[in-house]
């Protein structure tokens, strides 16, 4: 049997990471409409969305714990569905507090489904589980893309109301995967379809090393895709081409996430971090120093260098701590997250300070930092075993 990326499996976990960030990208949007209803302050609007921030990141660990412990295939259907209603509530909300109330719940189904996602997106990839856990993350970039537009689209025809509908593609996708259970089911450890295991120790300083790397890489990708349009209004662009220029970026970030899923399982995960990082820094010292079309280039080159190594830090991750993938996919993926709402913070003091050109200067010091961490992660050695075909006799083996 072929240890590729198995098709059946892998379209519905992309549909699943699509549909949980297809509902958190819809929050900026509703929050539009929202705001205004509820009289709300800009200071009470970041109160929201950090709350979705945390809710649907730093709890990620947590649902990983869960995951290794007891193997909770419903969290995959149960999370895309809690995250879709969630969401859709919140834009129906009479008060504040139900609105935080519906936004933390729709940011748990988004945490809840991420570990688990991950997890048997590496089970199904067999050998190319790089090339498999990008496929994956691009389903998750696409749903976090078209979020605002289906949110605005939505409310924009039916008014706040049609909000409810976020809720229905969340709850289409989370039929799709209950149905999917038994074929899924398939490939875990043990099962008869299984061929790729992770194999050897957990290596917690690599692990350790990786998560400084990733950190810092969130300097960048969250400085960027705050203060990007900003400045681009900034210097004389138009509200629309600032925002057509962010899009950009993260339409180079979804193709660079596929290529540099293919890169790893033919170079390695390592030098493709080390790589990314290193050609991103001058891409942004080129975007904030030299402007014009020279400048936007290197901005929407930098999108694929840096959001390239997400999936390829995700698969490093759970071959670091094979033991427990699900904790280690909600470490690297919140990490990313949560880390970069924070780092946002702090380079928004920077732009308040001396400029927003100095603030996008500054991220360019995050994969400089990040480039000496994974220069230190180990030398790679290959990290899974394929196995050969069971008969439909044999008695599958218990899971680790």
């Amino acid at each position: 049997m072929s240890a590729g990326v198995d098709t059946r499996g892998m379209a519905s976990l992309c549909a699943g990471h699509f549909g949980t960030d297809l509902a958190q990208g819809s929050i900026p949007a509703i929050m539009v409409y929202v705001a205004d209803k509820l009289s709300l302050s800009n200071t009470l609007v970041g109160v929201v969305m950090l709350v979705a921030t945390f809710a649907s990141s730093l709890v990620q660990p947590a649902f990983g714990l869960w995951s290794d412990r007891r193997g909770v295939y419903w969290l995959l259907a149960g999370g895309v569905a809690v995250s879709g209603v969630g969401v859709a509530l919140a834009a129906v909300t009479p008060t504040y507090g139900l609105l935080l109330l519906a936004v933390l719940v729709g940011g748990l189904g988004v945490a809840a489904y991420h570990p688990e996602g991950s997890k048997y997106a590496s089970y199904v990839s067999g050998e190319r589980r790089a090339t498999g856990m990008s496929m994956w993350s691009v389903g998750g970039n696409v749903g976090f893309a078209l979020g605002p537009l289906f949110g605005g689209l939505v409310i924009g025809a039916f008014g706040l109301k049609g909000g409810l509908f976020i809720a229905i593609p969340g709850l289409l996708i989370a039929a799709l995967l209950a149905s999917e259970r038994r074929y899924l089911a398939h490939f875990e450890p043990g099962g008869e379809r299984a061929r790729v295991r992770p194999a050897g120790p957990d290596q917690w300083r690599a692990f350790v090393l990786l998560q400084a790397a990733v950190a810092s890489r969130s300097i960048v990708h969250f400085g960027l895709f705050t203060f990007v349009p900003l400045w681009e209004v900034d210097k004389g662009t138009s509200k629309g081409w600032a925002t057509v220029w962010l899009s950009l970026f993260l339409l180079a970030g979804a193709i660079g996430t596929l290529v540099g899923g293919r890169l790893a399982d033919r170079i390695g995960r390592k030098p493709l971090i080390v790589g990314s990082y290193l050609v991103t820094v001058p891409l942004v010292l080129v975007y904030a120093l030299a402007g014009g079309l020279l400048g936007h280039l290197a901005l929407v080159l930098s999108g694929a260098t840096v959001i390239a190594t997400f999936s390829v830090t995700t698969v490093l991750s759970q071959e670091y701590l094979p033991s427990r993938i699900g904790l280690a996919s909600g470490l690297t993926i919140g990490l990313a997250i949560g880390l970069g709402g924070v780092f946002a913070v702090a380079l928004g003091g920077i732009a308040d300070s001396i400029d927003r050109q100095a603030a996008i200067i500054a991220t360019a010091f995050g994969p400089a930092i990040g480039l000496v961490f994974a220069m230190w992660l180990p030398r790679e050695r290959r990290a899974d075993v394929v196995e050969r075909p069971r008969a439909p006799s044999t008695v599958p083996e218990a899971s680790p």
